[in-house]
């Protein structure tokens, strides 16, 4: 039974928002990361770029304290009045939410101390705009730190998803399923929009842990990836073929799981950091 196939996700639903603690629980390992490496200093201004549901913006906000004021911007009104609901609940009172495109913001030059970004690379259409905007609202001296899961994510999950394609001669989706591998940006990648825009890289690091699941089914059916990678994932095979190919796919991941005891996920962490 394909059931998750027919799951629809509204990326702009309150109650999506309200309901969903798997994203949180995603980005944390990238988040901590993240709060374990940026400078904290009084009284400085902090943009978080593309903030979701609220981690680590209201963390940041509550460990710097009132002296500072955490902006976040988020395209999303459902974001919005998520964390808005979170602000209000939790007293937190140095945050302002500004609901906009990071590729075009509306914040003066020479605004911000520190710019953070957990995971926010992976929505942006044009990274290489969103980082020019950045050095732009970045005050002299101003740190930039940003968390993605680069190339190499699911790798295990990934080889399944050819092996399948290929055993159904479907080699006509080949190219589309090595376009959605390779569009993962690397390190250097990053590392180079970075300094395209004008930003000194200060400091790498990498590091990676692990999703697991029971089996297949267990994982294919989970919130996280109904409402995260799945859509992106169907919109690689024709519809009249998903069926047939998640029916396979779904077979072949259970049989690994079947060997190793388990699906076993590896999710690469990175970090990036730089100075304006």
């Amino acid at each position: 039974m394909l059931d998750y196939l027919h799951s629809k996700v509204k990326e702009d639903d309150l109650a999506f928002f309200s309901a969903q603690d798997d994203f949180p629980l995603w980005s944390s390992p990238f988040g901590l990361v993240l709060l374990d490496r940026i400078r904290l200093r009084p009284k400085i201004k902090v943009l978080d770029v593309g903030f979701g549901s609220g981690f680590p913006l209201l963390e940041l906000a509550q460990r710097l304290g009132e002296s500072s004021t955490v902006y976040g911007i988020d395209p999303l009104k459902a974001a919005h009045a998520r964390v808005q609901y979170k602000m209000n609940v939790l007293n937190i009172k140095n945050v302002q939410l500004v609901e906009g495109d990071a590729s075009s913001m509306l914040f003066q030059d020479n605004t911000f101390d520190l710019i953070v970004s957990n995971l926010g690379i992976n929505n942006f259409d044009d990274p290489q705009k969103v980082f020019i905007e950045c050095f732009r609202v970045g005050k002299r001296g101003a740190q930039i730190a940003l968390t993605t899961n680069p190339k190499g994510h699911m790798d295990t999950f990934y080889s399944v998803f050819a092996k399948t394609l290929r055993e159904l001669n479907m080699a006509d989706v080949m190219d589309d399923f090595a376009a959605h591998i390779e569009h993962r940006l690397t390190r250097d990648k990053i590392c180079d929009y970075l300094e395209r825009s004008g930003f000194r890289i200060t400091e790498t690091h990498q590091d990676s842990f692990r999703l697991r699941f029971l089996d297949g089914s267990t994982f294919l059916r989970h919130s996280l990836i109904r409402c995260g990678f799945l859509d992106d994932w169907k919109r690689l095979v024709p519809d009249q073929e998903q069926k047939k190919v998640f029916k396979k796919l779904e077979e072949n991941l259970n049989h690994v799981s079947e060997i190793t005891g388990e699906l076993e996920l590896t999710i690469p962490i990175a970090y990036i950091e730089g100075n304006k």
